[in-house]
């Protein structure tokens, strides 16, 4: 895959968001159990040193988590980070291909529960927790 390359499957991702507006473009991936967000890295993604910046790491994350719920529970209720936790193990150049990959542990009435592994070209630099509280959603 080249530097541009974007991976089979991923479209543009449709939620757009002010925080992640000077990240674009983002996109994602459905499969049955979750969302998967990926970008390409760049400048903007960096921080003073010149590393991926790891606010964009865990941002990304809190968003892929909780898209991820949201999907497992057919999209009718809108969630809030309630808890978040960034494991960083690695670090990811300009260039590189970055995917959260969530998993959805669990899914209740007030609650639910994901976990992430967050790679840069298939190699995992950070894990990441979060738990978010079920609210509705607003007509």
């Amino acid at each position: 895959m080249t530097g541009t390359a974007v991976p089979e499957g991923f479209e543009r991702h449709t939620r757009k968001s002010p925080l992640t507006d000077p990240w674009e473009p983002l996109y994602s991936r459905r499969t049955n159990k979750a969302v998967i967000i990926g970008l390409r890295l760049a400048r903007p993604h960096t921080n003073g040193r010149g590393l991926i910046h790891g606010g964009l790491i865990a941002a990304l994350a809190d968003n892929a988590m909780g898209h991820s719920c949201a999907h497992q529970m057919g999209g009718a209720s809108s969630l809030v980070t309630i808890g978040l936790a960034v494991d960083f193990i690695g670090t990811a150049e300009i260039g590189q291909w970055l995917a959260v990959e969530t998993d959805v542990i669990k899914t209740g009435r007030t609650i639910c529960f994901a976990q992430s592994l967050i790679k840069a070209d298939d190699v995992v630099i950070a894990r990441a927790n979060a738990t978010f509280r079920v609210v509705p959603k607003k007509p």
